[in-house]
């Protein structure tokens, strides 16, 4: 982990704050590329995954924005109550599991808060002379995080600002937009689930081919749990078995009896906890596999999936 200050903390937009990170003695950071997160030990002992939305060329400061969303397991309100300038954190290195890859044309789609990665993803588009448009829409102007940055920006030409709130002619009509489908083109898509499902199903109705299009969530939708069943789990080093109740997670059923497993984001986003699946059928409540990963049946996400079959046996 990497010691890190909050040498500022900006009031972006309504209930979004940045928070400027840098090592205290002024030394370089890792670098990073854009679409990139770090893991952050937020004020509670909680860990939580934000992305950079910095300029990737930059390694003296790392910019993370954050939502405040009362709704949230906490780490939100902790950042925006509990984080002041000053302030010391705990950070991971950078990881990238939302790369930008080489295309003819970009088009980035940002839904609220998702707008972190893809502004360093435009940055990034930017400084290279890329062809790119990003389609940024928010609940109302005053809840759009970085506008005046990206107005005054070198790309501000780039970017279309829709708010929900304002009038027909101004609202993204996806379906236009993305009607074309091109093979030199590419689409990327973050926020809220609901605005990813609507992008991707748009997408795929337009007949875009599911490798042209990259997304990030930035948390897991709400599961039913009513008819959650204890299943049984078997750990293949050693042969224990141990019984995982209805309501709770694999991983820390697991914890109590001394199996520990690396886990981050606990809502099957970030892909930290992945675990080999030897025997077995799961029950994939994650937003990590594609589609195609998850029928394979040999790896899950025990922070938040489960066993459709009575018995999972584990690589552990």
């Amino acid at each position: 982990m990497i010691t890190v200050q909050v040498l500022r903390k900006t009031q972006e937009a309504t209930g979004i704050c940045s928070y400027e990170l840098a090592r205290a003695d002024g030394a370089a950071l890792p670098a990073f590329s854009a679409g990139s997160h770090i893991d952050v030990q937020v004020p509670g002992g909680l860990t939580r995954q934000y992305s950079l939305c910095n300029d990737a060329t930059e390694q003296h400061r790392y910019r993370i924005a954050v939502l405040r969303d009362p709704a949230s397991r906490g780490g939100s309100v902790a950042m925006h109550d509990a984080l002041k300038e000053g302030d010391t954190l705990q950070i991971s290195e950078p990881r990238n599991h939302f790369p930008l890859v080489h295309a003819q044309k970009t088009i980035l789609l940002a839904g609220g808060i998702g707008v972190t990665p893809l502004l360093c993803m435009a940055q990034r588009l930017a400084a290279i002379g890329a062809d790119f448009t990003l389609h940024y829409c928010t609940r109302s102007a005053d809840r759009t995080a970085f506008r005046d940055e990206i107005a005054a920006s070198p790309f501000a030409a780039n970017v279309k600002f829709h708010y929900d709130d304002g009038d027909a002619a101004q609202k993204l009509d996806l379906a236009r937009e993305i009607a074309q489908p091109q093979a030199g083109t590419h689409l990327y898509v973050c926020g809220p689930t609901g605005f990813i499902d609507w992008v991707t199903k748009t997408a795929a109705q337009q007949g875009w081919p599911s490798e042209q299009v990259h997304l990030e969530y930035f948390g897991a939708a709400p599961q039913d749990t009513a008819g959650d069943q204890a299943f049984d789990v078997k750990i293949a080093s050693s042969g224990a078995v141990y019984r995982i109740p209805a309501d709770q997670s694999v991983a820390h059923a697991l914890q109590q009896h001394g199996v520990e497993i690396l886990m981050s984001c606990e809502q099957g986003v970030c892909g930290t906890c992945i675990t080999r699946v030897l025997e077995g059928e799961c029950d994939h409540r994650d937003l990590y596999f594609t589609d195609d990963e998850k029928a394979k049946n040999d790896q899950f996400t025990p922070c938040c999936s489960r066993a459709r079959s009575k018995l999972l046996v584990l690589d552990i």
